[in-house]
């Protein structure tokens, strides 16, 4: 019998190509140190590739691994592979989203610790220049400070653990988790964003993504006590790098500790300008067991996707024109964007997702829920939910799954429902498919609309009075936010919801002088 074959396009550990080596039934090649031109030649003959970041598995890649079934990306990051590429060619991508996480953790706790004790500056000032003055390097004590986690999954919920043997007083906020997650570690849960910035340090462990891009900014900094400090091991841009400058400049932050970037590499970066901030050079994944483990989990990977029996954090689903009727692909598509806006539109924990189908598609009922619940868990995992992990992480965190085809009432000759309850609120989406492939949503808590769900926009909900609509586009106006349209919908009680596409970002502020108006009922902001 032939053998399959795996091509390993970057460098891992030793450990990793050791085990495909030992695989009796797996030819392997190290192609690492190949140049690319060389490796787009050899890999067309391969099944499964391994790459890291110094691979792009872009178009020129895909059009060149003829036969490649799978790529496994070793480590937890996908920003250069075109997954919407390699789904359509049937390539399969997977990551190792977890191999990196007690390194993370550490360097997290390092930072923690420099922040409060200036130990690069102490060392730096000892070793480089030869000087030994004690009474500068007067440091905090973690022991009864207020340590803020922001996001608590599986490196926030590992960092509060450790800060609590510190003795540290511990606050999560996670709006996508069951306070639970934290009380039951001894960790305080907040809903409250400002309980975090009343903290004395403050660390962030989530997703990048619309809602967490400068969740730390000029506002947040100047609501938090004088002499905060703040970490960053997680992703650059979380924190606004102009605002944290400034904030360091201004010792409003006194110290800062900082592994991620927005442009990396960092060299030029202001902030290492700055004598009260720690930096690393995104060292989030380097410790020799870190690098261990992602080799051999990518090992382990490809071996199963090559010998086809599983594909282990896959975060695409390859859909085969000839294994569905073509009307299909669209509504899996249209599953996952509603749910995404769903879950932008009523952020908190989910609870329950349902999904209701008419007409013909009903007949794929189930995957269209695979496809709805990646959407909706997307705004809160980011990259950690993928189509083979849903049902899964929906049962782990205790979310009601359920779907019904229901009579086809409604004008339309396919649609679809979802239903979405957090412990804010419910919130149900219908939307259909015009010419073959035009997506829109038809109605929102059964008030009728007719938008494609695209681009930035407001969701604004009001007693049906007169005046509204003008209030809101002066506050638009006001803002300098260009309005490209504005869809309205009325039920029969009184209600009336607006849905308002911006070409402009639509910031925090904005929504809560729009929320202020005083017909609004809610108000909400999403971006597909």
């Amino acid at each position: 019998m032939q053998k399959k074959r795996i091509i390993v396009c970057d460098a891992i550990h030793q450990r990793g190509l050791d085990m495909l080596s030992e695989s009796e039934d797996i030819e392997f090649i190290d192609a690492s140190a190949e140049p690319k031109d060389k490796l787009l030649e050899m890999v067309g003959e391969y099944d499964v590739a391994i790459t890291r970041s110094s691979t792009d598995v872009d178009q020129k890649f895909i059009d060149a691994a003829k036969n490649l079934k799978a790529v496994v990306r070793a480590g937890v990051g996908v920003d250069n592979v075109d997954i919407e590429g390699c789904s359509k060619n049937g390539i399969i991508v997977m990551n190792v989203p977890t191999a990196n996480t007690i390194a993370a953790v550490e360097l997290t706790m390092a930072h923690m610790l420099a922040a409060a004790r200036s130990f690069p500056n102490a060392n730096n000032h000892l070793k480089l220049e030869r000087i030994w003055k004690r009474e500068k390097w007067y440091g905090i004590e973690l022991k009864d400070k207020k340590l803020g986690i922001i996001g608590f999954g599986n490196i926030g919920s590992r960092v509060g653990k450790r800060a609590l043997a510190f003795e540290m007083d511990v606050l999560a906020y996670d709006p996508y988790i069951d306070p639970s997650k934290a009380t039951d570690l001894g960790v305080a849960y907040t809903n409250n964003f400002d309980d975090i910035l009343a903290c004395d340090f403050i660390t962030i462990h989530t997703p990048k993504n619309t809602e967490t891009i400068d969740i730390i900014n000029s506002a947040e900094i100047a609501k938090m006590k004088d002499g905060v400090r703040l970490i960053n091991c997680a992703r650059g841009g979380l924190y606004n790098e102009d605002a944290l400058y400034d904030g360091l400049s201004s010792s409003k932050i006194a110290y800062a500790g900082i592994d991620v970037f927005i442009k990396e590499p960092a060299i030029n970066n202001k902030l290492l300008d700055l004598e009260n901030i720690s930096v690393t050079p995104h060292l989030g994944a380097n410790t020799k067991e870190s690098q261990e483990k992602i080799a051999t989990q990518a090992a382990d990977q490809a071996m199963s996707a090559v010998r086809g029996t599983s594909y282990p954090n896959a975060l695409n689903l390859p859909i085969k024109e000839n294994e569905m009727p073509a009307f299909v692909k669209p509504y899996l598509e249209l599953a996952q964007k509603i749910g995404y806006l769903a879950a932008q539109i009523n952020v908190g924990y989910i609870k329950s997702l349902q999904i209701e189908a008419e007409g013909e598609i009903a007949d794929y009922l189930n995957s269209l829920t695979t496809f709805a619940l990646v959407g909706s868990l997307k705004e809160s995992l980011g990259e950690k939910i993928n189509y083979v992990n849903a049902e899964f992480v929906a049962k782990e965190k205790m979310i009601d799954v359920s779907n019904k085809k229901v009579s086809n009432l409604s004008e339309y000759k396919n649609k679809i429902k979802i239903k979405l309850t957090t412990d804010k609120d419910t919130i149900a989406i219908g939307g259909t498919i015009f010419s073959d492939t035009i997506e829109k949503i038809v109605s929102i808590n059964e008030i009728k609309l007719d938008f494609k769900p695209k681009g930035k926009m407001v969701f604004f909900s009001n007693q049906d009075k007169p005046g509204v609509i003008a209030k809101i586009t002066k506050i638009m106006s006001d803002n300098a936010i260009n309005i490209a349209d504005f869809r309205l919908g009325r039920d029969s009680h009184g209600g009336a919801l607006a849905v308002v596409l911006t070409d402009e970002t639509v910031s925090k502020d904005l929504l809560s002088t729009l929320k202020a108006i005083e017909e609004c009922n809610w108000v909400s902001y999403a971006s597909i």
